[in-house]
């Protein structure tokens, strides 16, 4: 495993559309495992490939439940509307209220290339949502109205 740097606002790949995981290797092992321990020495809860600068639809999140990585999710469902504070370690010190679904169910694939169905709330439902946007180019700061 290898720390990474974290990429900071404004630099332009964390506008960047990630690509879709072909094949779960060992490359994108070590990448989850890179990813993972990146979220834990910087003390986040969650983390997106792009974040470190791979274009590649990973994600790893722990809100405290144990980790969760997803490869190629994707958000089936969403009910609800909750609103809080949040942060990004591509953001460091900014914090913005952000709206999110309060429930989510998301499918992917996990780090084994298993197909995987997570239902969500709370903290959690709002970290896959948050990652998940990174994979699109969204930052915390396009949420604000």
């Amino acid at each position: 495993m290898s720390l990474q740097e974290v990429i900071t606002y404004p630099n332009p790949i964390l506008r960047k559309k990630s690509e879709v995981v072909e094949e779960v290797n060992d490359d994108l092992k070590q990448l989850v495992e890179d990813m993972t321990e990146t979220m834990y020495a910087s003390h986040g809860i969650g983390l997106a490939a792009i974040q470190i600068g791979v274009l590649k639809r990973v994600i790893v999140v722990n809100v405290g439940e144990g980790r969760v990585v997803l490869i190629n999710p994707v958000i089936d469902e969403a009910e609800g509307e909750t609103r809080m504070e949040e942060g990004c370690l591509c953001l460091p010190g900014v914090m913005v209220e952000v709206t999110r679904h309060e429930n989510i169910s998301v499918s992917g694939l996990n780090e084994t290339g298993e197909a995987v169905t997570i239902h969500a709330n709370g903290l959690l439902a709002r970290a896959l949502q948050h990652e998940i946007d990174h994979l699109e180019g969204t930052l915390i700061v396009d949420k604000v109205s």
